[in-house]
C-alpha cells in the first residue's frame, strides 16, 4: 500500500527479542530498503545471521535482501543454504538457480533448475530459465520435453506461457524459424488475454511528458547535482546490459541494476495536488529530487554509479532538472530487431505492450516520438549509443562512451566476459558471452511471419530496411 514507515514498525517489533533468525527478519531489511535505508538493512541482515537458527523460508527472505543490497556472493550461500534445509521444494531451487545465472555459475544455475523440475514439473518458470541459460544444439537441448510437457498441461495459462516462450527459445536456437515463431505467437496471445492494458493509454502518456517539458535548461541551483551519475536507457533488449556491462568494466564504476530509484525520488518530491501527476512531477523541487535520488541510490561521490532501467526515458526531462550534471546514454537499435526482441521475450510486470504486433509498433511509434523531442529539447546531453556499431566496433564505440561519461578508457572493458559482476537482467546469460554480432538483423530469419509487424511500424512513420 506504500505505507513502508508503518511496515518498518511492525516487522521491528515482530523481530524484537527474537532468539533466532525469523523470516520477518528479511522483510525487515526488505523494507529497510525501500525507505533508502541501506545501512540499517545490512546491520539488520548481520544481526539476523548472529543469531542462528534459519529455517528455510528465513533463508530465503535473508538472501532476497542481500541481493537487493548486492551482497550477491551471501545471497547466494542462503540460497543454497535454503536448499539443504528444504530440498524438495522447487520454491529454493528457482531462487539459487536465478542467483547461480546473476553470478555467471550458468551450469549451476541449469543443474538448480533441473532439480526445481524434479520436485515439481509445473515449476513452468524453472522451464524457461534453464532454456535461456546457453544456446541449445541438436545434440543437447530440451525441445521434446518440452512438448511433452506443454501437451500434457495445454490448458494450464502459465505452462502455455512459459514453456512457449521456453520452446520458442530452443527452437531458435536450433535454426527451426518457423516453429519457434509458432511457439512465440502462441505464448504471446496467452499473455496478452490475461492483460488488462490500452496501448492508447500509453501513447497518451508519452505526448503529456513531452509537453510537460518543452523547453530545455535545468532549474536554478547546483549545476553539479548528479555528478557520477549514469543513466542507461532505450527500450529493452535494445543493448542497455552490454552497455551496463562495458561501463562497469572500467574502474571506479559500479551498476545498481534496474530499479527505480529516480522515478521513485521524483513522484515523492511531486507530493499531491489538484495537478496531474505529469505537471506535479515537472513541477517538483530540483533539489529535493537531487536528494531523494542521492539517498535511494547511494551515491556517495566516490566511484561512479550507472542507473540501468531502460523506462528512464520517460523521465529524461526531469533527470536534466534536477541532476543537470548526470550523464545519459541512449541505446538504440534497428526497429525490426528491437521490436522482434521484445515479441520473443517473457517481461514480468513491464512492457505490456510487447505482446501484440500493432500495440508493439504504436507504442515503439509514441517512444520514438518521444525521444525525437528530448534530442530537441535536450541536444548532446542524450548520448545516443547505436547498438549495431558498438558490437561492429566495441573498442572505439566503448572509447566515446567512456569519454562522454568522463571516464579513462581501459580496452579491457570489452572483454564483458570477464566482467565477474552481477547481472540481474534478461541478458544475464548473454553478457557472459564475448561480445558478439550475430543479433543484428536477426528479424531476416523470421521475414515470412513479420510482414504485419513492417507494415503497423510503417504507418508509425518508422523508416525501415527493404
Amino acid at each position: 500500500m506504500g505505507r513502508a514507515e508503518e511496515a518498518r514498525a511492525l516487522a521491528a517489533r515482530a523481530v524484537d527479542g527474537a532468539r533466532s533468525c525469523l523470516p520477518m527478519h528479511g522483510f525487515l531489511a526488505s523494507v529497510l530498503i525501500v525507505l533508502g535505508r541501506r545501512a540499517e538493512a545490512a546491520a539488520t541482515v548481520d544481526a539476523a545471521l548472529a543469531l542462528g537458527g534459519a529455517s528455510a523460508d528465513a533463508c530465503d527472505g535473508l538472501a532476497f535482501a542481500c541481493a537487493e543490497l548486492g551482497r550477491h556472493e551471501l545471497a547466494n550461500t542462503l540460497y543454497r543454504r535454503a536448499t539443504e534445509l528444504a530440498a524438495g521444494d522447487p520454491r529454493f531451487w528457482y531462487n539459487l538457480a536465478c542467483s547461480e545465472r546473476n553470478l555467471g555459475r550458468l551450469a549451476a544455475a541449469g543443474d538448480a533448475c533441473t532439480r526445481a523440475i524434479a520436485c515439481d514439473a509445473t515449476q513452468y518458470p524453472s522451464w524457461l530459465l534453464r532454456s535461456e541459460l546457453r544456446v541449445q544444439t541438436d545434440a543437447d537441448n530440451h525441445v521434446e520435453a518440452l512438448e511433452q510437457q506443454l501437451a500434457q498441461a495445454r490448458a494450464d495459462y502459465r505452462a502455455q506461457v512459459f514453456l512457449g516462450y521456453a520452446l520458442g527459445k530452443e527452437l531458435d536456437d536450433l535454426g527451426r524459424c518457423d516453429e519457434a515463431f509458432a511457439a512465440f505467437e502462441g505464448a504471446a496471445h496467452a499473455r496478452r488475454s490475461r492483460l488488462r492494458y490500452e496501448v492508447a493509454d500509453d501513447e497518451r502518456k508519452l505526448a503529456r511528458i513531452a509537453a510537460c517539458y518543452p523547453q530545455p535548461g535545468a532549474a536554478p541551483g547546483d549545476t553539479a547535482a548528479g555528478a557520477g551519475c549514469i543513466f542507461v536507457v532505450g527500450l529493452p533488449r535494445s543493448g542497455t546490459t552490454l552497455v551496463e556491462r562495458i561501463l562497469t568494466g572500467l574502474p571506479g564504476v559500479r551498476s545498481n541494476g534496474e530499479t527505480a530509484n529516480f522515478s521513485r525520488a521524483l513522484l515523492e518530491a511531486a507530493g499531491d495536488g489538484t495537478a496531474d501527476v505529469f505537471e506535479r512531477a515537472a513541477g517538483a523541487d530540483a533539489g529535493a529530487v537531487a536528494a531523494l535520488y542521492g539517498r535511494y541510490a547511494g551515491v556517495d561521490g566516490r566511484e561512479a554509479v550507472v542507473e540501468k532501467l531502460p523506462l528512464n526515458y520517460l523521465y529524461l526531462g526531469a533527470i536534466h532538472r534536477a541532476l543537470p550534471a548526470a550523464k545519459v546514454l541512449w541505446v538504440t537499435r534497428s526497429p525490426l530487431d528491437s521490436c522482434f526482441a521484445m515479441y520473443r521475450t517473457l517481461f514480468g510486470a513491464a512492457y505490456p505492450f510487447s505482446y501484440d504486433f500493432g500495440e508493439l509498433a504504436r507504442y515503439y511509434g509514441a517512444y520514438r516520438r518521444l525521444m525525437r523531442h528530448w534530442q530537441a529539447t535536450l541536444g548532446p546531453w542524450v548520448h545516443e549509443v547505436v547498438y549495431e556499431d558498438l558490437v561492429a566496433d566495441p573498442r572505439t564505440v566503448g572509447a566515446r562512451i567512456a569519454r562522454h561519461c568522463g571516464l579513462t578508457w581501459d580496452e579491457a572493458a570489452i572483454e564483458i566476459q570477464n566482467n565477474r559482476a552481477a547481472s540481474l537482467t534478461a541478458s544475464a546469460a548473454q553478457v557472459r558471452r564475448p561480445i558478439y554480432g550475430s543479433s543484428s538483423g536477426r528479424w531476416r530469419r523470421y521475414r515470412a511471419h513479420l510482414g504485419p509487424l513492417r507494415e503497423a511500424l510503417h504507418a508509425q512513420g518508422v523508416p525501415l530496411p527493404e
